[in-house]
Order: structure tokens, then C-alpha cells, then sequence
């Protein structure tokens, strides 16, 4: 394991995705996987598991969608899922797998440093899980190297803040009584990390692959009543990290952005467009 102390490469987010991030995947992950589920879906599909093949989930969370990759490969293929948080690993083990399943283990593991045995997967796959890596074309060097010649490598990931009014809208809603928020590096590890198209051209190219397709896909997500996504907004995204730093400000907000949400409000839950990229590659 390369992932327990302060020295380790991503560092910062093994202590995140341990504790403040980890925990509320946690308390909130059914909700979580109703929202961004067919986001992870639509990259699923454009991968096209086979029967039979061993596929690696990259980031693999609270084990959603290592169960249903094991349930596309069937009972002859094989998914393993990694992730660097305990806590959603801890919930992602106890999940049931469908009958006709592949095998499915689970590992506490950096992508970026773990040491796989070479060509040892047919396929990666990664549903938001790639865009927190220190070094990013380390990490694919890595994931690479694990994959067989020709295996291929697909993962969705968010295209800009500004295109995703599931996260900028309800922080617009509130940002007249919120402190002034400083402006982030756009390539620092974070949820929009891939934004960019270059880039993600560059890092993957820079690891050694090839036959790289990026496509945008769009969708509104969500689904949950409004106490609910009221409650989720509240902790994820960019909101959500403003409250964890001033949470005082929570009641103060809450009608601004309650107002907002009751304008997105179908019957199928609150619904916001979301916009991400759906990338794919091959080793």
C-alpha cells in the first residue's frame, strides 16, 4: 500500500476522500448514484463490456458501478474495483451481486502508484474517478501498463463548471451571502480537472495512448425530492465546500437556494443539466 501517509503521492486526497469527502459518499450514496448513474452509464455503454473480460474500476467509490460492469462480463469475467477511501470501500463490499456475475474484489489502491501485475485487464473504466491524480500522466502510465496491448480505457469526467448549472446554479444562488471565494487552479486535482479537451489529449498521449475520442454528453440529473437535494446540495460540490468552511452561513442560504431548486422540480424529482465529457482510448 502507498496510500497511508503524508508523503504519498495525492496525499491530500487520500486524507479527503478518508474523512470529509468519504463520509458523506457514504451517508448519501444511493442518492448520489440516482444522480450521476446515467452519467456513468452512457461511458459504460460507449466501453461495451464483453463476456468474459477483466475490467479494472478506477475510483470505484461505494462499488456501484464495479457491480454493474461484473454483471455486463458475466459469470466468466472478472471486475476489480480501487479506490483510496476506506470508508465507501467499506460500504461497496457489502453490496449483493446479480445473479450471473462476474468475479468482483475489491482493493484499497492508488491507480496512480499501484503496483498491477502488466496486462493483467482487458479494459479500465472510471466514472469521475480520474480527475484527483497529483501527477495525471503517472497515473495513466500506470493504467497503461495494466491493461493488455489493445485493451481500452474509457471513463466521463465534467466538462466545465460553467456548463454544469447542477453545481454553478445553486452556488449563484447563494453566493451574494457567502464570503468571496478565491479563484482555483484549473488544473489542480478536482472534479474539473479534465475540463479541458488539450489537456486530457495531452496526458493521455503523454501515457501512451491512442485512438482517443472525447465526446460531450449531456443530461439533467437528479431525482431526489427537494428536502433531499436541498440536503445533498448542501454537502457536495462547490457549495457544499463553501458551507463545510462557513457553516453558519447554512440557514441563511437555504431559502435563496431552495427557491432556486423548487424552479427545477419535475415529477421525477429536482432535475438540473448536467455536462460532462465521455472519453475514451486505447493502450
Amino acid at each position: 500500500m502507498t496510500t497511508d501517509t503524508a508523503t504519498a503521492p495525492n496525499a491530500a486526497q487520500v486524507e479527503y476522500w478518508n474523512t470529509t469527502a468519504g463520509q458523506t459518499w457514504v451517508r448519501f450514496h444511493c442518492q448520489l448514484d440516482r444522480q450521476i448513474g446515467p452519467l456513468g452509464r452512457q461511458a459504460m455503454d460507449v466501453l461495451a463490456p464483453l463476456q468474459g473480460e477483466r475490467i479494472l474500476d478506477i475510483g470505484c467509490g461505494c462499488g456501484h458501478t464495479t457491480v454493474e460492469l461484473a454483471a455486463r462480463v458475466g459469470p466468466d469475467g472478472s471486475v476489480l474495483g480501487v479506490d483510496i477511501s476506506h470508508p465507501m470501500l467499506d460500504v461497496a463490499r457489502e453490496r449483493p451481486l446479480p445473479a450471473g456475475s462476474g468475479t468482483v474484489s475489491f482493493r484499497a489502491a492508488d491507480a496512480q502508484v499501484e503496483a498491477f501485475p502488466e496486462a493483467s485487464f482487458d479494459a479500465a473504466y472510471s466514472r469521475f474517478g480520474v480527475m484527483f491524480f497529483e501527477n495525471p500522466t503517472a497515473a495513466f502510465v500506470n493504467i497503461r501498463k495494466a491493461l493488455r496491448p489493445g485493451g481500452r480505457l474509457t471513463f466521463v469526467c465534467w466538462r466545465s463548471y460553467s456548463e454544469n448549472d447542477w453545481m454553478r446554479l445553486p452556488m449563484e444562488a447563494a453566493q451574494a451571502l457567502l464570503p468571496p471565494i478565491p479563484p482555483s487552479d484549473p488544473a489542480a486535482p478536482g472534479p474539473f480537472a479534465f475540463a479541458d479537451t488539450t489537456r486530457v489529449q495531452g496526458i493521455l498521449e503523454g501515457a501512451g495512448f491512442s485512438g482517443l475520442a472525447i465526446s460531450p454528453f449531456d443530461a439533467r440529473i437528479g431525482g431526489g425530492d427537494l428536502d433531499q437535494t436541498l440536503e445533498l446540495t448542501f454537502r457536495v460540490g462547490p457549495l457544499g465546500m463553501a458551507l463545510r468552511q462557513n457553516p453558519e452561513l447554512a440557514p441563511k442560504v437555504s431559502a435563496a437556494v431552495q427557491t432556486l431548486l423548487e424552479g427545477h422540480l419535475t415529477d421525477d424529482g429536482v432535475k438540473l443539466p448536467a455536462a460532462v465529457w465521455i472519453v475514451s482510448a486505447v493502450a
